[in-house]
């Protein structure tokens, strides 16, 4: 049987007593059992006050620059350890590429972090805000603007396309600015963010309560935050707007911040024609788009947008491209260029859509929703 994935809570590894309701995790190219995921009987509400009392004590006593220095070593260590995070993150259905954008742009995100708190803040735990002003006439009234760190926990929802990355862009901010973090990681590929975490966490670098970890489903997650708290969420527009409009947002004080659905655009210019460098330009990073992460990025153009006399030379010059470039299978396959979407769930929305666009009218141009000849990695 399949272990069960941990979260780290309470500066320890937590497995639920019981896993009967527990989700399975596959591989995304052969569907293969990586893990199953529970929180059944996890405590959540302990796991915040952790963060609020235990996390918040440590990170205070820091600097800023102390900070910083800790995410430049937390970078090293993952670093050093990175060639086992590409492993496993072959198993989402991320090519090596799709690997180095997520792992190491997460890494480099952690050292931007160290630099910039290094270089822009002082070596101090408040940070002063401009000069002190006079408040009253004859100057016995003053005051001055500082920033200092929020008194709770960060509660950080990330999507399940960078697990890496977007967990790290999360924590990084608020581990600078001394405010503890629990990261819920989506579940089809958390089990890439718990490497990531047990990396850390066998660093030794990590303050006690600065960083803690929930694998898999939390329906009560907004019963626990409070004033002092925020939640920093990425996913779809309406699951945002379900949060927003929580009590605890709308009246008890805590923040809320969403990374929802992307809306870019690519658009070719008129006088872009075919043969021309520009035109070139568009078909090869419209195919990029198209095929990194297998479309499965936030920032991810939803259209092309191109003139009409232009659409045929488009769809041939793209359909070229594909064919003599990009390979699908799975990602631990030599030659695969393209892995499989991170889960059964994702592809079955795609046709979804992909039915809901022919239905108004859409035409098929390139592909089909027909399952594909791929290249395994067994031959």
């Amino acid at each position: 049987m399949t272990e069960i994935l941990p979260s780290y809570v309470q500066g320890s590894w937590w497995t639920p007593a019981s896993d009967a309701d527990a989700t399975e995790v596959r591989d995304a190219s052969t569907g293969e059992t990586v893990a199953r995921v529970s929180t059944a009987g996890l405590d959540l509400g302990a796991a915040l006050d952790y963060a609020r009392t235990t996390g918040q004590a440590s990170l205070g006593e820091l600097t800023f620059h102390q900070r910083a220095v800790l995410l430049k070593q937390l970078a090293l260590a993952l670093t050093a350890r990175k060639e086992e995070l590409y492993a496993i993150s072959s198993r989402t259905g991320a090519t090596a590429q799709d690997s180095w954008v997520d792992i190491d742009g997460g890494i480099g995100v952690l050292f931007a972090y160290s630099s910039k708190g290094r270089r822009e803040l002082p070596n101090a735990k408040v940070y002063v805000d401009g000069a002190v002003e006079n408040l009253s006439r004859d100057g016995s009234f003053l005051g001055r603007h500082i920033y200092t760190r929020l008194p709770g926990v960060a509660v950080q929802i990330n999507a399940f396309n960078f697990p890496v990355w977007g967990s790290l862009e999360k924590f990084a901010p608020a581990f600078l600015a001394g405010v503890p973090t629990v990261v819920k990681p989506a579940t089809p590929t958390g089990y890439l963010t718990e490497a990531m975490v047990r990396v850390m966490v066998e660093s030794g670098l990590l303050p006690e309560g600065s960083l803690q970890l929930v694998s898999g489903s939390v329906p009560d997650l907004f019963d626990h935050p409070r004033l002092g708290d925020l939640v920093a969420f990425t996913g779809s527009a309406s699951t945002a707007e379900r949060l927003r409009a929580h009590d605890a947002v709308q009246t008890g004080g805590v923040r809320f911040t969403s990374e929802t659905d992307s809306i870019n655009a690519s658009v070719l210019g008129t006088d872009a024609a075919s043969g021309t460098p520009e035109f070139d330009a568009y078909v090869k990073q419209l195919v990029a788009e198209m095929t990194s992460k297998a479309g499965q990025k936030c920032t991810a153009i939803r259209r092309a947008i191109v003139p009409e006399d232009a659409v045929d030379d488009v769809i041939a010059a793209v359909r070229d491209r594909l064919a003599a470039r990009i390979v699908v299978g799975d990602p631990r396959a030599e030659g695969v260029t393209m892995g499989p979407l991170a889960s059964t769930a994702q592809r079955d929305e795609v046709l979804r859509q992909v039915a809901r666009l022919r239905e108004g009218g859409g035409e098929l141009v390139i592909g089909s929703p027909e399952a594909p000849t791929v290249r395994r990695a067994d031959g």
